[in-house]
């Protein structure tokens, strides 16, 4: 008794650290609790929207550094575009959520509209962006935490692992609390900067265009270049980095409670006018107080929206509280992705292009496997670029923008086939075509600078997805049965019961082997633990043959029979192998079956007192064992 209350006292307190960490077991019937409006809609999918706000533009601005001072009399010709192509795709994707408002993201449209290819190939994009919007957010974040505390910089890598594992953890207790946890920072975000930008545009038109900044910019470097189309290109390409995770809401509907399309509208709808506001203020007021983009490589580095808030309004407590802000924003953006990627891996294994264990929900009705390769994925991202935004963002956007345009493509589809819908399907059509002018500038100008890393692994996620299927098919083919029920066996099998020595474990594997057949053969292995050891063969057989086959006859069964069989190789699993062969020669079609019986340990030490000798031979017999054999277990827990 003692043990097992042991036993339960260890259980009860892991259940404990389980439950304060994660939270309490949710039933299913508390699944639709778990719905989010959109005020936790906003935090919850908007983070990425939100902090692509400030490494968006800055990339750009870092685009344009060799420009000097004259970078910022062109960053409006970025911008512009930018916001113009955010606006197009909020209405497409307004039209989205209303022709899908159960689950309108790329891949369920692109697989109803476009077929398993274009399912296929959106999938691959979702999954890729989100994986980098991890890295490119959680880094992004710390450099803006180095700029306002520079003795950090050193610590860079292990500050964006520190985060990740923190949105993780966040994410593994459910969407719900993600979304109420984040939504302070994110509230605090947008009035912070909402009212920064505002105030400093007034003082931009009272000034006459050109303020005064309380903490002045660092000086921009002389031109080393002039001004190109390719140049402007380049920065667009960067800049479009900011329209990541628009497509978000779209992807996490099924996230929100009733009425669904109007917490999503909702949701959507703050997102996209807030990043609009956000992207065209920085543009001007970077402008208007001559700030310029630095490397964030080297010590001092300032991110373009700490310059912004110092020369708007100083270092003092608004500083802080604004770029403490924007700090977890950016950090906190790839909530986004944990929000949104375990949705996308869940639709594509129910499809059976992923493993099915990323459709299944845990105790805290969370996709958690999606949640745990996010992280994996995201924190070898980080790792591989030492967690410097700029290094990372040549990767980015391509799978983004490629999702926009086969969603867009295939809401093009999907209205011709609905038919009568002239307006909408011109929505769609504008917002494909300029999409997809995007995507192609986006992939010339970053080919070189790492975008065909990206480019090489979307085929070869698709070909992993492909294989993933055609496993699932091989095996359901060879499930799968056709008409009634056959009984194909009708004689009882052989049982071999593996036998070391009589005792209450073997006693009792016997005991249940006479239940499944009269033919029970006690096999006994010689030298299976020492090749020197030399066992007193008539002892075993006497004892055996008095003690176990005597009462099994008086009971009026047919005892078991003991057998001897060399271990040549002190291995259980290849004798028994040898043996079960023999048997299926000499009466093919019928079944054998071997029980192993297997003490269960009680506490974790019991485990580096006893070998693990039945768990390998279950293992062997497995991998090895013909189609007829059948593997039972006996525990003891004595």
């Amino acid at each position: 008794m003692g043990a097992k209350a042991d036993q339960r006292r260890l259980f009860g307190s892991a259940m404990k650290i389980l439950t304060l960490l994660f939270g309490r077991r949710l039933a299913n019937r508390e699944y639709q609790d778990r719905k989010i409006g959109w005020v936790a809609g906003v935090p919850a999918m908007g983070l990425d929207g939100l902090g692509s706000s400030s490494y968006g533009p800055e990339a750009a601005l870092t685009v344009l550094i060799p420009l000097g001072a004259a970078s910022l009399y062109h960053v409006g010709w970025v911008i512009a575009p930018i916001v113009g192509l955010l606006a197009i795709l909020y209405l497409s994707y307004r039209q989205t959520l209303l022709a899908y408002p159960s689950n309108g993201g790329a891949y369920t449209v692109a697989r109803e509209n476009l077929g398993k290819g274009g399912g296929l190939l959106a999938a691959a994009a979702l999954m890729i962006d989100y994986v980098l919007n991890v890295a490119v957010g959680i880094s992004a974040g710390v450099g803006a935490l180095t700029s306002s505390y520079p003795a950090l910089h050193p610590y860079t890598l292990w500050l964006c692992l520190g985060i990740l594992a923190l949105v993780a953890a966040a994410n593994l207790r459910g969407t719900r609390e993600a979304g109420w946890l984040f939504a302070v920072p994110t509230y605090v975000f947008l009035c912070s900067f909402i009212g920064i930008i505002g105030y400093g545009l007034v003082q931009l038109h009272l000034s006459g265009g050109a303020p005064t900044p309380v903490v002045a910019p660092r000086p921009l470097p002389p031109a080393t270049e002039t001004l190109s189309l390719w140049l402007l290109l380049r920065a667009f390409a960067a800049g479009c980095t900011a329209m990541t995770g628009v497509e978000a809401v779209s992807n996490g509907v099924d996230a929100f409670k009733e009425p669904v399309l109007r917490q999503a509208r909702a949701t959507l709808t703050v997102i996209c006018l807030s990043l609009g506001m956000l992207l065209a203020g920085v543009a001007l007021l970077a402008q208007g107080y001559q700030i310029g983009a630095m490397d964030q490589t080297q010590p001092g580095y300032q991110s373009i929206m700490s310059q912004l808030v110092s020369a708007i309004a100083g270092r003092g407590p608004l500083y802080y509280v604004a770029m403490t802000s924007l700090l977890a924003i950016l950090c906190l953006s790839a909530n986004t992705s944990f929000v949104a990627f375990p949705r996308i891996c869940r639709l594509v294994a129910l499809d059976d292009y992923l493993p099915r264990s990323f459709a299944v929900s845990d105790r805290r009705l969370v996709f958690s496997v999606g949640v745990i390769f996010l992280t994996i994925t995201g924190g070898a991202l980080l790792v591989l670029f030492d967690g410097i935004t700029d290094r990372l963002i040549p990767l980015f956007a391509i799978g983004a923008f490629l999702t926009f345009t086969i969603s867009q493509i295939g809401m093009i589809v999907h209205w011709r086939r609905v038919g009568r819908q002239g307006r909408r399907l011109a929505m769609n059509a504008l917002g494909a075509a300029t999409t997809l002018i995007a995507l192609a500038i986006i992939i010339v100008a970053k080919f070189s600078e790492g975008a065909w890393i990206v480019m090489l692994a979307m085929p070869l996620t698709i070909v992993l997805l492909l294989s993933v299927h055609r496993y699932y098919a091989r095996v359901e083919r060879r499930l799968s049965v056709a008409g009634k029920f056959r009984i194909e066996e009708r004689e009882a099998p052989t049982v071999l019961v593996a036998y070391e020595e009589r005792n209450r474990m073997t006693d009792r594997a016997l005991g249940f082997a006479l239940t499944l057949s009269p033919d029970v053969v006690a096999v006994h292995l010689l030298r299976l633990r020492d090749p020197e050891a030399e066992e007193d063969l008539a002892r075993i057989r006497d004892v055996f043959a008095r003690e176990i086959a005597a009462p099994v006859e008086a009971a009026g069964m047919t005892p078991p029979r003991l057998m001897f069989l060399r271990a040549a190789y002190r291995q259980m699993s290849g004798p028994l192998i040898e043996l079960v062969e023999k048997i299926d020669a000499a009466a093919p079609g019928r079944s054998v079956a071997i029980l192993v019986p297997e003490r269960v340990h009680r506490h974790w030490w019991e485990r580096l007192l006893h070998g693990r000798r039945a768990r390998q031979l279950r293992a062997a017999l497995m991998a090895q064992a013909g189609p007829r054999l059948m593997i039972v277990t006996a525990p003891w827990r004595g």
